[in-house]
């Protein structure tokens, strides 16, 4: 069967962001554990078999460095094997990237940032350029407030398509305790974008609990 003009495409799209890669530019080896796992969870061992044969079977380590090249070839091989599991080839990408943030975020330097915001939903955001510096070498990052709750988080030389960072943010927010986060990418230009975040207001419930105690009924 031909492929369509929208597959087409998305494989021309992957393969200008390669091209704009340098051998300079790198990524954690945890994030292409990620990749792996999540295909390794979604379609069994023969499916991370096909992804493995992307990178000519190459074997990773957490905290090394490996080419983002080689990290855009796999993905782009995981996001097809992917997308009938989650019903497209975005969402596919979401899932990889919530689950490569877990792989770094239960790495030493991982637990390491998520302490340093110390449960505090704000100061993670704020936090996150200097986050995706320990995990990339590439790109510069930026975070605009537009409220308590409402920030726009902007990404410049980012080889990876929004959804994959929208799992990522939104991983990330959740495990240091956001209430019902957000996020949603806009594409500006090939490599640049932008991640509009909010997330709800915790519950008081200690406002709960002395209403209760007052014999107010609601």
């Amino acid at each position: 069967m031909k492929p369509s003009k929208d597959t087409r495409l998305v494989e021309a799209d992957w393969v200008v962001r390669r091209m704009a890669a340098t051998e300079e530019d790198t990524a954690r080896g945890m994030f292409f554990l990620g990749v792996l796992e999540s295909v390794r969870v979604g379609m069994g061992e023969e499916a991370v078999a096909a992804c493995r044969a992307a990178t000519e079977g190459r074997r990773f380590v957490g905290f090394f460095n490996y080419p983002v090249s080689t990290f855009l070839q796999l993905v782009q091989v995981a996001a097809r094997v992917l997308a009938p599991r989650w019903g497209g080839g975005d969402e596919a990408l979401r899932q990889m990237g919530m689950q490569g943030t877990r792989g770094f975020l239960e790495s030493a330097v991982g637990r390491t940032f998520l302490l340093l915001a110390m449960g505090d939903t704000h100061k993670l955001v704020s936090n996150l350029p200097s986050g995706y510096r320990l995990a990339v070498s590439y790109g510069d990052r930026s975070v605009e407030w537009k409220g308590p709750r409402e920030a726009v988080f902007s990404m410049r030389r980012d080889f990876m398509p929004p959804p994959y960072h929208e799992g990522v943010l939104r991983e990330v927010l959740t495990m240091v305790g956001a209430r019902n986060p957000r996020i949603v990418g806009r594409k500006l230009s090939l490599l640049d974008t932008e991640y509009h975040i909010t997330w709800d207001a915790p519950v008081d419930l200690t406002a709960g609990n002395s209403r209760a105690r007052r014999g107010v009924v609601q």
